[in-house]
């Protein structure tokens, strides 16, 4: 968790008077109690309400509170229906993330908007997304971070298997279908993976190095140079 969110939860947890402890918030938020000490300090060094003690307990001033988020009615359909579609057809991390923000954006926003958030009737549903699918989402988006490249066993559309290492580069979703963006080691080109079609895919242990003509935004530069649309293939 980076440490501008823990903030924002140690605030969470210690609004509207409840008093709590140093070792409840750090069990909560899987942190060590020093670390909550420290939190809680900076916290209060920038003029926020807090009072108590190490092992008595803290509490916020009632009264206080995070300033209201402002949005028009259109941003709040956005972030609702984008939070809802990430819900339906994203990670499982991805999908609990989604699942966590709608739940803040409603405590945070003043009522009327928080009314207009519930009435939101756009809604996402996702039939034959899988639970295999869910987890390869998380895992291929983590390798992405990590610069990990990956081994693929991969099926195209005609049900001919083929073996790969990529280079992880993005993720697109194409309505019902998530492909994978990455540099084939073996085509030694750019290359689109459809995740229903892949068989399996662990890490190769091996981390690559950005290069410029190996990138996301050469991938779309040769798109465009070509007047292509990119699609899944393989």
């Amino acid at each position: 968790m980076r440490r501008a969110d823990r903030l924002f939860e140690i605030i969470q947890h210690l609004r509207g008077g409840r008093r709590t402890t140093a070792r409840a918030l750090a069990d909560a938020l899987e942190v060590s109690p020093r670390t909550i000490y420290r939190d809680i300090a900076d916290l209060m060094a920038t003029g926020v309400p807090i009072s108590g003690e190490a092992g008595f307990g803290y509490v916020m001033e009632a009264g206080h509170d995070i300033p209201p988020l402002m949005f028009t009615r259109d941003e709040i359909v956005a972030l609702v229906a984008g939070a809802r579609i990430a819900r339906a057809w994203g990670g499982v991390t991805m999908a609990r993330a989604a699942e966590e923000a709608l739940i803040k954006i409603s405590e945070v926003l003043p009522p009327d908007a928080r009314t207009q958030a519930q009435a939101v009737e756009i809604h996402s549903f996702s039939p034959g997304m899988t639970h295999e699918v869910r987890e390869r989402i998380d895992a291929i988006e983590a390798a992405v971070s990590d610069r990990a490249s990956l081994r693929l066993s991969y099926a195209d559309a005609a049900g001919t298997p083929s073996e790969r290492v990529i280079r992880p580069l993005g993720l697109w979703f194409w309505g019902k279908v998530w492909t994978l963006i990455a540099w084939c080691e073996l085509r030694e080109d750019f290359r689109m993976f459809r995740l229903d079609r892949i068989v399996s895919m662990a890490r190769t242990g091996v981390r690559f190095k950005l290069e410029n003509d190996k990138t996301l935004r050469a991938f779309y530069a040769a798109m465009e140079a070509q007047g292509l649309r990119p699609g899944p293939n393989g």
